[in-house]
């Protein structure tokens, strides 16, 4: 169905996500013990999205010179001596190294994201929202992979937590890095296949549909990344539920990010993306209206799925959209403003997640999350009946 470019990027998605999950899962925690202030407890989960948001433009720039094989095969590379310094951190009980580690991590996951793209510029121009939906899919692997290594790596090495984990991911980031080295050339990768010159950067970007799509992404991205970055502290450490409650939340909430692929991509086709971010918005929503409810591990469950859920319409659908707002000599600009975008936001409200939910709490902190996912809501149905053009 797909062609071997799209499979093997598929499975370095896995890998990757695996990486990030992980992180997520346990970087709270570990923070909350080695911080020197509450407050700090979820640094290092900002810190990998801040090394995502300063990544985003080089990782373009990067594959624009060298090509996509050596810019990811490159990025596993480093997320392996990441995995590795983690390790190293946790044996030295160092916060900073752990930082520094999550950082790398987060910087190889700016070239990652990229994967849909590649996956899109593989196949037909028509069958791309297909290839974006399939390479997220891959995803739910990690979703899985992920909270299982938290959850057992805290046995491996009994006496420090979490380190096992660690060293399993290096050996996993060396795979992604070998599979990486397999991709062949994309079918659409030169400028010279468009007639077309590409246009000042202001013009394309104030175009009103490469606005929502960027909107989209910035929305879904930076909603997800508040609330699931503060989710762990808020279970674990200031309500007391399980390390295993807490992890089994993190999965269905990465499960609920990625299994909406199976059908985002026919949704697509037969509803277009605007309707399909429309839904994404109902569904964060709801996300926010349960997380006020209550605080057992059932509201916590329902809120990150439904969050899980409202992210991949949000982010598949502005995805879709964007590809078919920009000219191919114009991509490499484009995914970078769009990606600065969405991980730029995405960083700056990871950092104040653990900030407001010390000082906040779990169900102010939702609130603040509200005004946001409304705005966008008012954004799609403006552009509702706003003609989307075919695939470029």
């Amino acid at each position: 169905m797909f062609t071997r470019n799209v499979l093997l990027l598929f499975l370095a998605q896995v890998v990757f996500v695996s990486g990030s999950v992980l992180t997520v899962t346990i970087g709270g925690i570990v923070g909350s013990r080695l911080a020197p202030t509450a407050a700090l407890a979820t640094l290092p989960v900002s810190l990998m999205v801040v090394g995502t948001a300063l990544t985003t433009v080089p990782a373009t720039l990067l594959m624009q010179r060298f090509g996509r094989r050596i810019g990811f095969a490159g990025a596993a590379g480093l997320a392996m001596g990441a995995a590795l310094l983690a390790a190293g951190a946790l044996d030295r009980g160092s916060f900073g190294l752990f930082c520094a580690a999550t950082a790398g991590v987060g910087a190889s996951l700016a070239f990652s994201q990229q994967f849909r793209f590649a996956a899109a510029e593989s196949v037909a121009p028509e069958r791309a929202g297909q290839a974006i939906s399939f390479i997220l899919l891959g995803s739910i692997g990690g979703a899985l992979l992920g909270p299982e290594l938290a959850a057992r790596g805290q046995l491996l090495v009994p006496e420090l937590p979490f380190r096992g984990a660690a060293l399993a991911l290096a050996g996993l980031f060396a795979v992604a890095a070998a599979i990486l080295l397999a991709l062949g050339p994309t079918r659409r990768i030169d400028a010279a296949t468009d007639a077309r010159p590409p246009r000042p950067l202001g013009e394309m970007v104030r175009s009103p549909l490469f606005l929502v799509a960027v909107a989209g992404g910035v929305v879904g991205q930076g909603v997800m990344t508040f609330v699931m970055t503060a989710t762990p502290v808020s279970m674990h450490v200031m309500d007391g539920h399980s390390m295993a409650d807490t992890a089994g939340v993190i999965r269905a909430h990465v499960i609920g990010m990625y299994l909406p692929s199976l059908a985002s991509a026919a949704l697509i086709a037969r509803f277009g993306p605007i309707r399909l971010m429309v839904v994404g918005v109902g569904a964060m929503l709801a996300t926010l209206a349960i997380g006020f409810s209550g605080q057992a591990v059932l509201h916590y469950w329902w809120a990150l799925v439904l969050l899980g859920i409202g992210w991949n319409f949000l982010f598949v659908g502005g995805t879709t959209l964007l590809v078919r707002t920009y000219r191919p000599s114009e991509r490499f600009r484009a995914q970078a403003v769009n990606e600065a975008s969405v991980f730029g936001v995405s960083a700056l409200a990871s950092l104040l997640a653990g900030t407001l939910m010390a000082e906040l709490g779990w169900t102010r902190l939702l609130i603040v999350a509200l005004p946001f996912v409304l705005a966008m809501g008012v954004a799609l149905l403006l552009h509702l009946r706003r003609p989307v053009p075919a695939a470029a």
